[in-house]
């Protein structure tokens, strides 16, 4: 029998895709660690569709709405087609903010934008990180764990700096798959209070999934079908499960099992800057 769910409301941070067609296409899991591989995909994709993508931009804010949480809203710059990705800007955790690093100059002044929008709006403790990362892209939290993935963006490093100022106990793994760079493509979060998670095996070194196991040892594997789909940025509040269309079909019999309630939505203009439900959704905790 499925354990009784309760949601808890959230607080999330988006930024409209405004600016968002002219390079979006280019920006597919694996860019930078395969250029062929990440050109292919980009060719495939096609160029991105900005008034569709912002419909669909809407109607994940209004799915988040309707569910009972809030949405605050970063205005998008010209020439910052990737502040729509507001996950990879930062990691918020009891009302601290720790900013992203990432090498793209372009990426630097989004980061910066987004820094601006927490000191103008009562969060006190902020930090530029020295180390880079790739804000909540790299980051998942949960009521006992600070997960944090490497091997293609942050380092030991990051993490060490994410624990100092955080003040929370921090799990490295190890990503190995090009195709998921971050651990937001790996990992879902389906339940923070109960340290429930979902995740896809082999985007792990050996060693971390043995990690895996240990700490989850009841998580939802995701196979490699729903993997692709962007099946895992999603985002969960306790019922609820906020997660790509083409991919609710493959989980929803899992996650109802577990009595979680998924919501399917449509992002696949959104996908085409390499993310999704989660990329576009960071989560302002505390």
């Amino acid at each position: 029998m499925a354990r009784p769910r309760r949601a808890t409301a959230r607080r999330y941070l988006m930024c409209p895709p405004v600016h968002f067609a002219h390079s979006a296409a280019a920006r597919t899991p694996g860019a930078g660690t395969d250029p062929a591989g990440a050109a292919g995909a980009a060719r495939a994709a096609g160029a991105a569709d900005t008034s569709a993508a912002l419909a669909q931009w809407e109607r994940l804010r209004e799915v988040y709405r309707s569910l009972g949480h809030t949405v605050e809203v970063l205005v998008p710059e010209p020439g910052l087609p990737d502040m729509v990705c507001t996950a990879d800007g930062a990691l918020v955790v009891d009302g601290r903010v720790l900013g992203a690093r990432s090498a793209r100059p372009r990426r630097e002044r989004e980061e910066e934008a987004q820094l601006r929008w927490f000191a103008g709006h009562g969060f006190a403790r902020l930090r530029l990180p020295e180390h880079g990362n790739a804000g909540e892209g790299d980051f998942a939290v949960t009521a006992s764990y600070l997960l944090a993935g490497r091997g293609f963006r942050a380092g030991p490093l990051a993490h060490g700096e994410a624990q100092e100022f955080l003040g929370r106990p921090v799990i490295g793994l190890e990503l190995t798959d090009p195709r998921r760079p971050r651990l937001g493509l790996a990992l879902a979060v389906l339940d923070d209070a109960a340290d429930e998670v979902a995740y896809h095996p082999p985007a792990f070194s050996p060693g971390s999934r043995e990690v895996l196991r240990r700490l989850f040892p009841d998580a939802l594997l995701v196979g490699e079908e729903d993997a692709a789909a962007f099946a895992l940025d999603a985002v969960g509040d306790g019922l609820h499960v906020v997660l790509p269309r083409t991919a609710a079909a493959g989980l929803d019999a899992a996650l109802r099992e577990r009595g979680f309630a998924p919501v399917g939505v449509e992002i696949g203009e959104l996908r085409k800057a390499g993310g999704g439900v989660r990329r576009c959704s960071l989560e302002l905790r505390g």
